[in-house]
């Protein structure tokens, strides 16, 4: 039966990934995974795509807020919004939706750092922002992910991408969430229901690549001949007008603990 080999979350949407042994899966996701995103004056998402930077920020969070690391940076301590903080609207690759404030010394930040304005917003109790309904139930949501709450890639699919590459490329560049070993290299564009622990998923489309995977995240420099995107575009193409597809994206349906390890159970 394939496992669970690798768990992660990128808790600032963009920064660099914070590996973890165990998680608790709520509905919008795992746990503290993208609930804090940075955004322009006009509120639009600020990412790695265009602000390579991004991926060499390290965003931990702790009981009281995150807690934020970069090159040439102090350390800073942000505490979670009060619910009468300020509210943004912002948005998020064309969804819309009204997101919380958070401190003005976060935005100072994030402003150096990134070397234009900026700011920091979060996903309270009162965001809504619904995940696309062609893929999805009514009540199914998102925080600052892409679109949908969950990213799952097979290693296998990754070897079989890396043996068509001059250099091998670490699954990092494709920030999933979850890695499942024990399975044949795509058998993920297959599964449709799983469970991993005491949580179920719905495997719900292929992920569209971009070019955010030929960025190094140990260097912030993007690949000079766009691998492995352009390796990928050879083989990964779902139909003449799709996108380059690698991983699945993932809806929870039931929420519960999961752990490295775990057994990854094909319910459907």
């Amino acid at each position: 039966m394939p496992t669970l080999s690798s768990l992660t979350i990128y808790p600032l949407k963009s920064c660099a990934g914070l590996p973890l042994t165990q998680a608790t899966v709520e509905p919008l996701g795992i746990q503290h995974d993208r609930r804090w995103m940075a955004v322009r004056s006009d509120g639009s998402c600020m990412t790695g795509r265009e602000l390579p930077a991004l991926v060499k920020l390290k965003a931990v969070p702790n009981p009281s807020g995150l807690h934020l690391s970069a090159p040439g940076m102090p350390e800073l301590e942000v505490p979670v919004p009060s619910a009468s903080a300020p509210r943004l609207d912002v948005t998020v690759w064309g969804d819309s939706c009204s997101a919380a404030h958070a401190h003005a010394d976060a935005d100072r930040w994030l402003s150096e750092y990134l070397g234009q304005p900026a700011r920091l917003v979060y996903v309270d109790a009162r965001m809504e922002r619904p995940v696309d309904p062609k893929y999805a139930a009514p009540e199914d949501r998102v925080g600052f992910a892409d679109a949908f709450p969950l990213l799952l890639i097979s290693a296998a699919s990754l070897a079989d991408l890396n043996q068509r590459l001059s250099q091998p490329v670490p699954m990092s560049r494709f920030r999933p969430n979850l890695v499942v070993e024990g399975c044949e290299a795509f058998a993920e564009d297959g599964w449709k229901r799983l469970r991993i622990g005491t949580v179920e998923l719905s495997v719900v489309k292929p992920c569209d690549r971009c070019v955010f995977t030929t960025i190094d995240p140990e260097t912030a420099r993007a690949d000079s001949q766009q691998e492995p995107l352009r390796t990928l575009a050879t083989y990964r193409r779902m139909g003449p007008k799709s996108g380059v597809m690698f991983g699945q994206n993932v809806i929870v349906r039931r929420p519960g603990e999961i752990r490295v390890g775990d057994a990854v159970e094909i319910l459907e």
